[in-house]
C-alpha cells in the first residue's frame, strides 16, 4: 500500500502546485489566453481551483476516485489543446513535451481504479 500512497502524494503535489501557479503566474494567464478558449481567465481560475481542490482531496485520501475524474478530463484537454498541435514538429517532440501530461494521466487512472483491484476476492 506504500506505493499507492507515493502515487497519491506525487499526483497531489503536481496538481496543487500547478493550480497555485495558474493563479499566481501572469505567464500562464497569457498561455490560457492564447489557447482561444472562451473567457480564458475565468476558465483558468476554474481549472486552477479544480486542480487545488481535487489535489487536496487526493492528498487527504478523501474521495480519491471522484477527485480523479475532473483531473483526468483536465489532462486530456491539456494534451489535446497544448500537445497535439506539436505533432507537426514530429512524434519525438510531441512525446517529449507531453511526458508529464501522459504520466499524470496514467497515475490518475491508477488512482481511479485502485478500489477496483481486489486480488483475493
Amino acid at each position: 500500500m506504500h506505493s499507492m500512497n507515493f502515487i497519491r502524494y506525487s499526483v497531489a503535489y503536481v496538481f496543487i502546485i500547478s493550480g497555485t501557479m495558474k493563479i499566481l503566474s501572469e505567464e500562464l494567464a497569457t498561455t490560457f489566453i492564447n489557447l482561444g478558449l472562451p473567457y480564458p481567465i475565468y476558465f483558468m481560475y476554474v481549472v486552477a481551483l479544480t486542480e487545488i481542490v481535487c489535489g487536496g482531496l487526493i492528498l487527504a485520501n478523501k474521495k480519491v476516485k471522484t477527485a480523479s475524474i475532473p483531473l483526468i478530463l483536465i489532462m486530456i484537454a491539456a494534451i489535446i489543446l497544448t500537445k497535439v498541435p506539436l505533432l507537426h514538429a514530429g512524434i519525438l517532440t510531441f512525446a517529449f513535451q507531453a511526458r508529464l501530461d501522459i504520466v499524470m494521466l496514467f497515475l490518475l487512472a491508477i488512482l481511479y481504479h485502485k478500489n477496483s483491484f481486489r486480488p483475493f476476492s
